[in-house]
């Protein structure tokens, strides 16, 4: 078996001055927006085709190292971290978007073209990608861990929107997967093996999406509440009745303030709900007077609509920006950020004892959330080098992932394994993941493919 620095050589012969080896290349590439540590690669390999992804794959397979896929960098467990080092392959140069479809509503793009570049490139047609995470991601790495965001409680997640793919195998070689038909009834849904699979399997570069037509109007609003529980209970009812939501997340008291504090709002003291409704212009108008009918009867207050899309985008603007704004409002402290998800019919309560457990910490703990499909976020605050209060926040962390699982949820509805929840997979899938880890067996004899992460000994 070729040495590591016979594996490089050889990348380097391929790629030239694209396979990168200094020091501030690789340190980039070994850290990310999650609590772990630093762990950098050998090397960062910037293909710019498959086929040189394909020969990339072949001589890192041949040496046995680590290959580890690199979108944005945006992930939240850690994912495209380098624990056993290895080669990370950067899919910047792999940014085209390939084939616009309209009359399909499909287009085929490189996994590293973002969902904004996309999105820019899709005006004219009058058809947009819904999925919206919040992070500029990659479309690659969005397909990886299966990402969703604030719109999935309408348009579904990448599962939903991802109709085939283009992969590299660990061996080199490269399959494809799925068609553009809307349906199919053909063998094994690989399609959808590879997308949450967090790199493990192969490596994407080339992802064929579903699109949707841009609404005719759109209409944005807050509101306030006397109680979590009258907020998680007003997105039941409404979900209930049937009225089609683009968006409606949650934002906690504690949430609220950091808003204020970080981003110059003036919300009450007070849980919130944020909204968004697509439509034609009458059937918005129809949606938002039943939302706040409902909302009403659960204590709603102060309703601020926005219609412009400018107001719009202010709004959604801070929500995305929740993570950033909330360390502004805490400085000198560390995020540790978390997502669970369960059933509607437990969220109130899955909220509320969370609430709680943070508040009887002592710890600052903003909740957030996607309610609409009942996953939300805490984004846990301990001093930065306070080993205690960093224990607290991992504890507070551990009992969520816990609640989730004795709710009937799972451990994670957005960000994914990685190499932060590895530790509740048997609790979550029991045998299953052992069929996952037969899968990656098969398709991954030597473990090469992102190692580390998501999968039984792997």
């Amino acid at each position: 078996m070729p040495t590591t620095a016979a594996a490089l050589d050889a990348l380097t012969d391929l790629l030239g001055d694209r396979l990168n080896r200094s020091q501030s290349d690789r340190d980039l590439h070994g850290r990310s927006e999650s609590h772990f540590k630093q762990m950098p690669p050998d090397a960062v390999a910037y293909p710019e085709s498959t086929a040189e992804v394909a020969e990339i794959v072949k001589i890192c397979h041949g040496a046995g190292l680590p290959i580890i896929g690199w979108g944005a960098g945006t992930s939240l467990e850690g994912h495209a971290l380098a624990p056993r080092g290895g080669v990370t392959v950067d899919f910047s140069r792999m940014a085209k978007v390939l084939d616009i479809v309209p009359e399909d509503m499909v287009v085929s793009v490189q996994p590293g073209v973002t969902r904004e570049a996309l999105n820019t490139e899709l005006r004219a047609t009058g058809l947009f990608f819904p999925i919206d995470p919040g992070a500029n991601a990659s479309i690659g790495g969005m397909a990886s861990t299966r990402a969703s965001g604030t719109t999935a409680v309408r348009y579904g997640t990448m599962r939903s929107n991802v109709l085939g793919l283009e992969v590299v195998l660990a061996d080199g070689r490269v399959i494809r997967t799925g068609t553009r038909a809307p349906k199919s009834s053909t063998g094994y849904d690989l399609t959808a093996l590879f997308v949450g699979a967090e790199g493990t399997l192969g490596l994407i570069t080339e992802i064929t999406l579903k699109l949707h037509g841009q609404p005719e109007a759109s209409r944005s609003a807050v509101c306030a509440f006397d109680t979590m529980a009258g907020a998680v209970d007003a997105v039941i009812a409404t979900i209930q009745s049937g009225i089609p939501m683009a968006r409606i997340e949650f934002v906690d008291t504690a949430a609220a303030a950091a808003f204020n504090k970080g981003a110059g709002t003036d919300w009450p003291d007070a849980p919130h709900l944020m909204v968004e409704f697509h439509g034609s212009e009458a059937g918005v108008i129809e949606q938002t007077e039943r939302f706040a009918e409902i909302a009403g009867d659960f204590g709603a207050q102060g309703f601020r609509w926005a219609a412009k899309p400018e107001e719009r985008t202010a709004l959604w603007a801070m929500r995305h920006n929740a993570y950033r704004t909330t360390l502004q409002a805490y400085p000198g402290c560390t995020a540790i950020t978390t997502d669970i998800c369960v059933p509607i019919s437990r969220l109130a309560e899955a909220v509320e004892e969370t609430a709680a457990e943070i508040a009887a910490s002592g710890l600052p703990g903003p909740i957030v959330g996607h309610v609409g499909d009942g996953n939300f976020h805490a984004l846990l605050l301990p001093k930065t080098g306070d080993a205690a209060e960093w224990e607290t926040a991992m504890k507070l962390s551990a009992n969520m992932a816990e609640r989730a699982l004795r709710l009937g949820g799972t451990v994670s509805g957005e960000h994914g394994i990685g190499l932060g929840k590895t530790k509740y997979m048997r609790a979550e899938h029991g045998d299953a993941w052992d069929v996952m880890g037969a899968i990656k067996a098969a398709l991954d004899p030597e473990g090469v493919m992102n190692p580390g992460k998501l999968l039984p000994g792997n």
